[in-house]
């Protein structure tokens, strides 16, 4: 059996994990990261970046098939899906590459096989089964980052069957172009899957137990959401629940209870779960070390510490948000703490955006005008729509709205809530006026380049104070 020793062992290279180990490289830690697949983990193999990719193709094919509006010709327009799915995959395999050399360059070992975890003495001892055996680690300190995998219903005929019943994984490598698909789940997985297929022609249904898709956004932006999904031929059921699913030889019957208690049935020749994720919390021996798991996450404190002495835990795995930015954040913040770095101030989730990259764009940070008022503030709100914004004209894409949610106290930024084309990449502005305490003076204050989709956010902040311009 071999035995290494190091200052920091991270178990999982998802963009937690492979981020708090090049920051621990960076101040000095001796670091063993250990994957038991690809590195890049979920997001960047089978989540984030695979999904953009193929939600790339949607989006350039919806704009071949408006061609004539921009005065162009497109004839004979279609697809190759095996094209598509190659392309996605190409795209993830370029990048976890990218990983591995970011490993190489910061001297960080990596560990490829499943690990496990025992007592030690001033951390949990990290055993590890390889190809060739089995290895030991000691190390000093010890970050897990297994991220997490697809909720699945625990009913009968509900569960993936990897054919017809889908979770996001199969769903990006597709063995057929479904003529009829029922995704059910409307938050960004279930949206940006239900877009895409939608885009390429697939009579798609979307179900939602709640009352309005895209649950966690403002009320309103769900609402614009909603009729924009419409436009494009989605059916969307709301309040509603699948009861059950009967497979046949070719498609899926679904037994769907509508908000009138009444049952109607849908059949689709796919069926995409997508009701969330749970953490990857078995075996790994957290059970013997009397770590606390709460409904399938680690508990940690701010700092992400599980109780245990030495261990900590990062990204989906202690929960939501289960947004890679935000398992990055910890996982530097995690080392940081770890390394006695002065003035860290612990991640407030608030100050984390949020995006859906479905066809419109979804995006927000901050409070939602609800919560803001649920909190006890007294909120100035402001809006503005895409149509009046000149780069949004020329663009086509006058589909739109800008929301800003501020404390009519102190000025202060509460929240942010965008759809429509590029939102995400927006976002960011307001992301950074949370961080900095930014309030609506000096939203009012900076200048936006003209023309751009940005100046939105400046007359956002205006009509929160009846002093907008191009509306």
């Amino acid at each position: 059996m071999a035995e290494k020793s190091c200052d920091l062992v991270v178990i999982g290279s998802g963009p937690g994990g492979y981020v708090a180990a090049i920051r621990a490289s960076q101040l000095g830690m001796k670091t063993i990261i250990v994957e038991r697949d690809a590195l890049g983990g979920v997001c960047l193999n089978w989540g984030c970046i695979p999904t953009k990719a193929l939600l790339r193709t949607a989006e350039v094919y919806t704009n071949m098939k408006h061609a004539a509006d921009f005065g162009l010709k497109a004839e004979g327009i279609g697809f190759d899906l095996d094209a598509v799915v190659k392309r996605s995959r190409g795209v993830s395999a370029q990048m976890e590459k990218g990983v591995g050399f970011l490993m190489k360059k910061n001297k960080i070992e990596v560990v490829k096989g499943t690990a496990r975890l025992e007592k030690g003495s001033t951390a949990p001892l990290v055993k590890v089964k390889t190809d060739k055996g089995e290895e030991t680690i000691k190390a000093k300190h010890v970050i897990l980052a297994t991220g997490a995998r697809a909720r699945t219903i625990p009913q009968a005929g509900l569960e993936p069957d990897g054919k017809f019943i889908w979770t996001a994984k199969e769903a990006m490598v597709p063995d057929v172009m479904p003529k009829k698909l029922l995704v059910i789940g409307s938050g960004a997985i279930g949206i940006e899957f239900a877009s895409f297929y939608n885009a390429l022609g697939a009579d798609t249904t979307v179900v939602e137990m709640v009352d309005r898709i895209l649950p966690a956004e403002d009320a309103e932006i769900s609402k614009f959401a909603e009729r924009q999904f419409k436009k494009q031929g989605m059916k969307i059921l709301t309040s509603a629940s699948v009861e059950k699913l009967d497979k046949g030889k070719d498609a899926v019957t679904a037994t769907i209870k509508t908000k009138d208690g009444k049952t109607e049935t849908v059949e689709a020749d796919r069926v995409i779960l997508a009701i969330g994720i749970t953490g990857n919390t078995e075996d790994l021996g957290l059970e013997d070390l009397g770590v606390k798991v709460d409904r399938g996450h680690v508990t940690v404190n701010e700092w992400l510490e599980t109780g245990v002495k030495g261990l900590y835990a990062i990204g989906d795995l202690v929960g939501a948000p289960w947004l890679a930015h935000k398992a990055s954040h910890e996982g530097v913040l995690c080392v940081e703490k770890i390394a006695g770095v002065k003035d860290l101030h612990p991640m407030k989730v608030t100050n984390i955006p949020g995006c859906t990259y479905s066809n419109p764009q979804v995006a927000s940070v901050g409070l939602t005008e609800a919560k803001a008022k649920e909190q006890g503030y007294k909120v100035k709100v402001g809006h503005f729509p895409f149509m009046g914004n000149g780069k949004a004209v020329a663009l086509g894409e006058a589909e739109g709205m800008v929301k800003t949610v501020f404390d009519e106290k102190t000025g202060e930024l509460l929240g942010a809530h965008m759809i429509g084309a590029e939102v995400t990449e927006l976002i960011q502005g307001f992301g950074l006026a949370r961080s900095m305490e930014g309030t609506e003076e000096d939203l009012m204050h900076a200048i936006f380049p003209h023309p751009t989709l940005s100046e939105m956010m400046h007359e956002a902040t205006l009509d929160a104070y009846g002093r907008v311009v191009h509306v």
